[in-house]
């Protein structure tokens, strides 16, 4: 090789160091909002959680009582289990993505949690529950003050933006699962026309 290519061949080399660098210390900063980038980040998703809000308890009222028991499978969530799975997200998951805390007599989460999707497998109770669990996660989600959201938080261990979209990704699968098993049972989503 010769001098000016090896010379050449080190600048591209040391250019792309540099880059490399500078890119992961970029990302590094991004690692962090500002607490009006992180309102806005908690705006969002709480818009996206009263929309799933919404379809979920239209889905819970319009499938049937009789229904509540079906499973697709063996080994796998009943209706009124995939529901009160969302009665514990709403609880606990989704408050604490966004800093917040659970219902001060929740327990440990850790053995609430398991238990709480076999705990109520009526249509009212699940319905009710439905309906206490959203009450407790959306007042939760909208006291969090946004100067708490703007680096990585517990129990998450990460930013704002992924804890929302981690979430929210999450509870569209359960909505999603429920359209399934809506259909199933013969029930069309009440807000498919």
């Amino acid at each position: 090789m010769s001098r000016t290519t090896y010379r050449r061949t080190y600048l591209v080399a040391a250019a792309f160091a540099i880059a490399s660098a500078l890119s992961a210390r970029s990302a590094r900063a991004q690692d962090a909002f500002d607490a009006k980038s992180a309102a806005h980040v908690r705006s969002e998703f709480v818009s996206d959680m009263d929309t799933l809000h919404v379809k979920i308890v239209a889905l819970a009222k319009a499938i049937p009582a009789d229904k509540y028991g079906w499973r697709p499978g063996a080994g796998v969530r009943s209706v009124s289990e995939v529901l009160m799975h969302v009665v514990g997200e709403w609880y606990f998951w989704a408050p604490s993505s966004m800093a917040g805390k659970p219902p001060a007599d929740f327990g440990d989460p850790k053995t609430k949690l398991p238990g709480i999707e076999k705990s109520v497998t009526t249509k009212d109770a699940v319905i009710a529950e439905l309906e206490k669990s959203w009450a407790h996660c959306h007042t939760q989600i909208r006291a969090t003050d946004p100067s708490a959201l703007t680096g990585k938080y517990k129990p998450w261990n990460t930013t704002v933006d992924a804890a929302a979209f981690g979430m929210a990704g999450d509870l569209h699968e359960h909505l999603g699962q429920l359209i399934a098993y809506a259909r199933s049972v013969g029930v069309k989503p009440p807000w498919s026309k």
